[in-house]
Parts: structure tokens; C-alpha cells; sequence
């Protein structure tokens, strides 16, 4: 989605997958059909997770609302931290 230009940040198009959001920021989908066709598609496909506490999501206008950054322990003990380093590193 996010190489594909479906997503903006504090209202600017971000096409870069290892974009660094910050606290305070507002992500949103571009207001297209489309973009919201896609974006559709995977909340209804990730309804049974939990919305994170450092996360605040309004799924009927296509917005989220970083509160703060995630704190390691935040994080589910499965993910591999390094593997998602090198994976972004190769772009």
C-alpha cells in the first residue's frame, strides 16, 4: 500500500515503506477509490487484532493518530527485530 502511494502522513503522500512516523503524527489512505478499496480489504482482514495503546484508529474515515512510539515490550515477542533491519536495509 504504501509503495503504491495509497498513504499519506500529516497530509503529504509518503511512498516509502520504512517511512519513520513520529508522535503526533496523522496517517491517513488518500481519499480515492482505490485506496480505500485496498485499505478496506486488509482492516477487514486484520479485524481480529487489537488496535496497539500507542495507536488510535478511526476505521470509517481511513485515519490513525500515532500517540507515541511503541515501547519494545509493546511488541510481540515473535517479531525479529533484526530480520525486519535487514529487510528494509536492501531498499
Amino acid at each position: 500500500m504504501v509503495n503504491h502511494g495509497h498513504v499519506r502522513v500529516n497530509g503529504h503522500k509518503v511512498d516509502i515503506a520504512s517511512y519513520n512516523v513520529r508522535a503526533g503524527d496523522e496517517v491517513e489512505i488518500k481519499n480515492t477509490p482505490s485506496s480505500r478499496q485496498v485499505a478496506t480489504r486488509n482492516l477487514e482482514e486484520n479485524r481480529m487484532r487489537n488496535v496497539p495503546g500507542w495507536l488510535t484508529l478511526n476505521a470509517e474515515s481511513f485515519k490513525a493518530v500515532v500517540n507515541r512510539l511503541p515501547t519494545r515490550d509493546e511488541m510481540d515477542s515473535t517479531i525479529n527485530e533484526q530480520l525486519i533491519v535487514e529487510f528494509y536495509s536492501r531498499f
